[in-house]
C-alpha cells in the first residue's frame, strides 16, 4: 500500500523538487506552504509521515508539531535552515523523529523517511536480539523500539531515528565490534552511500547526549581504524 507524505514548506522550489522525487520513489505526496493549512488538511485526512519546515508563515513548524502531537504519533521530520542545537533539542522534545538541516541531500531525506516508516517492523534488523515486545535491555540501557524510547539509568534520552538505530545495533550484541559500514547499513539501509565520518559524528553526538545525563558514560567504545562496540 502506498504511503502518503505531507510536505510543508514555504519554499515552493523545495515543494516541487522534493515532491517529484518522492513520487518517483512511489510515495503519494501532499504539499502545503504554511502550517495552518497543513494542520487543517492533515487533521481532516491523516498521512503516514510529515516533513515540516521550521520557519513558516501563519504557523511555524514547532507549533504545527505541537498541534499534530495532540492527535497523532505519526513520524515527523524537521527541515531547517538553521544548524542550532537549541532548535534541534526543542524539536525533539516536542516529538519530532528526525532533523535535517538545509541544504540537504534528497537521497538522505528519502532514506530517513524509509527508516521512519519501517522502524516498528520487528524484522528490520536481522538478528537484532530484540525480544518480543520490542524492548531491549542492556544493563542501565533500555530501548523500546515501538515507542522509539531510549532510557539510560531511568532518564529518557532524546535520540533521532538514526541515532536510535545506531544505539540499538551496538547494544544488540555487547562486546561485538561493528564496522562503520555495518553501522551505515543499520542506520541508512544497504546500498546507500554515507561517508564514514558521518557515523563518527553521530556517535560523538550520541555520547554527548548520554553524558548530559551521566558524565561518566563510556558504554560506546571506539576501536580506531575498526569501528565501535557496546561495552555494557
Amino acid at each position: 500500500m502506498k504511503h502518503t507524505i505531507a510536505l510543508v514548506d514555504d519554499d515552493r522550489n523545495i515543494l516541487t523538487s522534493v515532491s517529484m522525487t518522492l513520487e518517483q520513489e512511489g510515495y503519494a505526496v501532499r504539499t502545503y506552504t504554511d502550517g495552518e493549512s497543513a494542520l487543517q488538511a492533515i487533521n481532516a485526512k491523516p498521512v503516514d509521515l510529515a516533513v515540516l519546515d521550521v520557519k513558516m508563515p501563519r504557523m511555524d513548524g514547532m507549533e504545527l508539531l505541537q498541534r499534530l502531537r495532540q492527535r497523532t504519533q505519526m513520524p515527523v521530520i524537521f527541515l531547517t535552515s538553521k544548524d542550532e542545537e537549541v532548535d534541534e533539542l526543542m524539536g525533539l522534545r516536542l516529538g519530532a523523529d528526525d532533523y535535517i538541516t538545509k541544504p540537504f541531500s534528497q537521497r538522505l531525506l528519502i532514506e530517513r523517511i524509509r527508516a521512519l516508516l519501517r522502524r516498528n517492523e520487528s524484522s528490520r534488523a536481522e538478528g537484532s536480539g530484540t525480544p518480543a515486545g520490542g524492548i531491549l535491555t542492556r544493563g542501565d540501557l533500555v530501548l523500546d523500539e515501538t515507542r522509539h524510547q531510549c532510557i539510560w539509568k531511568g532518564v529518557d534520552i532524546q535520540l533521532t531515528v538514526t541515532e536510535f538505530l545506531l544505539v540499538k545495533t551496538l547494544a544488540a550484541r555487547p562486546g561485538m565490534v561493528k564496522s562503520r559500514d555495518q553501522l551505515i547499513d543499520a542506520a541508512y539501509g544497504e546500498n546507500t552511500y554515507v561517508d564514514d565520518r558521518t557515523i563518527d559524528s553521530h556517535i560523538k553526538r550520541v555520547r554527548k547526549k548520554f553524558r548530559q545525563t551521566d558524565p561518566e558514560f563510556n558504554a560506546f567504545e571506539t576501536l580506531y581504524g575498526i569501528g565501535y562496540r557496546y561495552k555494557g
